[in-house]
Parts: structure tokens; sequence; C-alpha cells
């Protein structure tokens, strides 16, 4: 199954280290940043979850929720977790799904035949607190990922839902960002009262908080 940014991410009832969840009952009404690993006990994956379990804070005050996924069971992940802690120097608290049989795997097409039958690729979706994949990212499984894209990525998405706006290459908070075409005339000045600087007619690049 191929999902798309737009679509309703899957619904799956499965059991994780935080007991069972069902998927869209759990997210409830917060965004979720759900991402996929090879296998536990594998180096990348650990520094990956060290790193996500660090950013815990920083996920809670974007309304977030984290939730890892490896193709191994409860029992394997919680010893895992175990390992991460240690050489990560961290507390991981996020769920991480057991999927032996692929089965959310396979649901959110996270099974890349050319690279493993049977191992996660590290596949990444965020989505909305309506349940929309609004982002997907997917890794090799030698690349750790980039988190510092990843917190980007939320901001420009939550400022884009909350403005009405879109946001350059490379854009931080704080930087300037793009009046989208669709917002013309009195609708962009009532809009961006502040006004906009505009280089081409179609460029206009304006301040928002």
């Amino acid at each position: 199954m191929s999902l798309h940014i737009g679509d309703t991410a899957p619904d799956f009832t499965v059991p994780t280290t935080k007991g069972e969840i069902s998927f869209h009952n759990w997210a409830a009404d917060s965004w979720v940043f759900f991402f996929s690993h090879p296998a536990d006990f594998t180096p990348v994956c650990t520094t990956e979850m060290g790193k996500t379990a660090k950013l815990a804070q920083q996920f809670a005050a974007r309304n977030v929720k984290p939730l890892g996924l490896s193709t191994d069971t409860v029992p394997e992940h919680l010893k895992w977790i175990e390992d991460v802690n240690d050489t990560q120097k961290t507390d991981l608290q996020f769920p991480i799904v057991a999927d032996k049989d692929l089965r959310v795997a396979k649901l959110y097409d996270m099974i890349h035949p050319n690279q493993s039958d049977t191992a996660a690729v590290r596949s990444v979706f965020i989505i909305d607190p309506n349940k929309k994949i609004r982002l997907t990212m997917t890794y090799p499984m030698n690349v750790g990922r980039n988190f510092d894209e990843i917190m980007r990525v939320i901001d420009a998405l939550q400022l884009a839902d909350r403005q009405r706006i879109a946001t350059p290459a490379d854009w931080r908070p704080g930087d300037k960002v793009i009046i989208p075409l669709s917002i013309t005339g009195d609708d962009a000045v009532k809009a961006f009262p502040q006004g906009w600087d505009a280089p081409r007619p179609y460029l206009r690049l304006t301040d928002v908080k």
C-alpha cells in the first residue's frame, strides 16, 4: 500500500512497550511523529531512539507524540530500551510498536524488498490531529535521520496551518515566509497588514510571529 500526503493515516491496534494501543485513539488531538526501524539492537537505530527520547520536551512543546516501530517483539523492545538508555544517556518513554508479523509495516509500505523482506526501512510520517499524513520521508537502512529537519518541518507545517503561509528553502523559525499565490488583492492586505517585499509578483515575502 502506498500512502500519500493528504491521505488519512491508516488505523491499527497493536501491542507496544506501553501496552496495546489503537493508533487513532492514542493519537487523539496530537500530531504524531511515526518512525520505523529495521531491527532492535542495531547501531543506527539505537542512536535514533536515543535522540527521540532526548527531544521529548521539544516534541511535547509542539503537541507531537513520537511513536516508534520495529519488526521485533515487546520483550525484545524492552531489553533494547535498556541499551538505548544506557548508551545514549537518556530515558526513553514513548511507545514502540511490536510488529513481528509485519502487519503495520506493510500497511505503511515500510518493507522495501530490495532492502529486506523482513526489516523496515527508515520511514517517517508526520501526521496531524485530523489523522492526515502531512509529510513522508524514507531513509535507507544505513543512514540515520536528521532530527533538526524533522523539527523544522513540524514547525513549518504548524505555522502554515496557523498563518496560511508557505516557507522558503532552508526556512527556520523567525525567518521570512511566503504568501501563497492563492491569497490575492484585498484578502492579502487583510491577512498580512504588515505588508511584504515582492522581488517578483509571484514571490511575496513577509514576517509573521
